[in-house]
């Protein structure tokens, strides 16, 4: 079976926004089971939604339609819909009460432009938002079936996975299967290269690419004679994939790098500090992100100044004079003195220039050293030479951080020069 997403708000198409729903939706379809050959962007016009649901409802099985569900003069996609199907709009009073008794929740009185949120082509099937005012619908039209959800991501995700994946999920004919494997620390085309001739090894394998800076995520697509086989051969075949790419394999689907590193931490019993100067505290809001976090940070040092790093470090001015605050020793220096300072079993610290000005003939911009210190272990440095741009050498640096702990405490090779 096909399906199809539909974007709807001139936010989309004028790239004030970007289409994060669209990615995701077709991940989940694609994971039921359905072919995902279509997506559509369409701003906030009345009569181009209308034909875009008439179409899509004449070729697709499934759609989903997000955005335009809101209490504004610009949210159409109720009327689209309704007007695509040649049918009115009915008012359900109990959801208009159910938004009012949210607002009153908070201390608000609802606005009398959300009673329009209660307002469905008639003979929908409401889908409920209990993390959000607009509630979802479903309506069929030819041989479709089409979703109408919010355009705010975590209010489409919650009614996706309460009352759109149920309704569809049996509806494909499964015989497909894909695992997500999350790399760091190889290019994209270096990933392709590595994995050279499986596709013709495997019939009925599709290997697909996406780069997120700076991960890049492998995708292992089986279609076979039945679901069954089709999870067996991508389960064999990833693990392939897994053995090809060596160490820059972290996780899969839903693991962030962050979450992989402290799960290696707690697994260990490990505490960990940071000490961070050109990056500015970003591996601590990695970090920080994930829940229970607290389990094993311990500390994370921002020192931008020199007098940061001597004061709350205690790094040797003299060292600092000698040999600069972008330097071997300064690494070292400031992951040792992290390590004292938190009274951790693991410290790493990084401090280059991250531009786009700060740099010389000797340390360019970009030029970043790491420092990882463990307690009863010799203190080791890495430096790296990154380009790109501030943004990216923060983020890449933070990574590259990471990865030092995280080899550290598996007990792995610490050259990042190996894939």
């Amino acid at each position: 079976m096909t399906a199809a997403v539909l974007s709807i708000g001139t936010e989309l198409t004028r790239g004030e926004l970007v289409n994060t729903n669209a990615t995701w939706l077709s991940e989940e379809l694609t994971q039921l089971g359905f072919e995902v050959v279509e997506h559509a962007t369409v701003d906030d016009d009345l009569e181009r939604i209308v034909t875009l649901i008439r179409r899509f409802s004449e070729t697709h099985q499934v759609i989903v339609v997000t955005g335009g569900l809101g209490p504004t003069s610009d949210d159409l996609t109720t009327t689209a819909a309704a007007q695509a199907a040649g049918v009115g709009l009915v008012r359900d009073e109990s959801v208009v009460e159910g938004i009012r008794r949210k607002f009153e929740a908070f201390g608000r009185v609802m606005p009398e432009s959300n009673a329009k949120q209660g307002d469905f082509p008639a003979g929908a099937d409401v889908l409920p938002n209990p993390v959000g005012t607009a509630p979802g619908f479903a309506i069929g039209l030819g041989q479709a079936r089409l979703f109408f959800v919010p355009g705010v991501p975590r209010e489409m995700k919650h009614i996706f996975v309460e009352s759109i994946r149920p309704a569809i999920a049996g509806l494909a004919e499964r015989r497909t299967h894909q695992i997500h494997i999350r790399t760091f620390g190889m290019t994209e085309s270096g990933v392709a290269q590595a994995l050279k001739g499986l596709e013709e090894a495997h019939p009925g394998l599709t290997l697909g690419f996406r780069a997120h800076f700076p991960e890049i995520e492998v995708k292992v697509h089986v279609r076979s004679q039945s679901a069954a086989e089709a999870e067996r051969e991508a389960q064999a075949i990833a693990e392939k994939v897994r053995n090809l790419l060596g160490h820059a394999v972290f996780g899969g689907r839903d693991d962030s790098f962050a979450a992989v590193v402290g799960k290696a931490l707690r697994d260990k019993g490990k505490m960990l500090a940071v000490a961070e100067s050109c990056t500015g505290g970003r591996v601590g809001e990695m970090l920080t992100r994930v829940p229970g976090s607290s389990e094993y940070l311990l500390l994370d040092a921002v020192v931008y100044s020199n007098g940061a790093k001597e004061k709350v470090l205690g790094v040797s001015p003299d060292m600092l004079r000698a040999h600069g605050a972008v330097s071997s020793e300064t690494a070292a220096a400031m992951a040792e003195g992290v390590l004292r300072v938190a009274g951790a079993d693991i410290a790493v610290s990084i401090t280059g220039i991250a531009g786009p000005g700060g740099g010389t003939d000797d340390k360019p911009v970009g030029t970043v050293w790491f420092g990882l210190a463990q307690r009863g272990e010799p203190t080791i440095t890495r430096h790296r030479k990154l380009p790109w741009g501030r943004d990216r050498v923060q983020t890449l640096s933070a990574y590259v951080a990471l990865e030092l702990v995280r080899r550290a405490t598996l007990g792995r090779n610490l050259d990042l020069g190996e894939r």
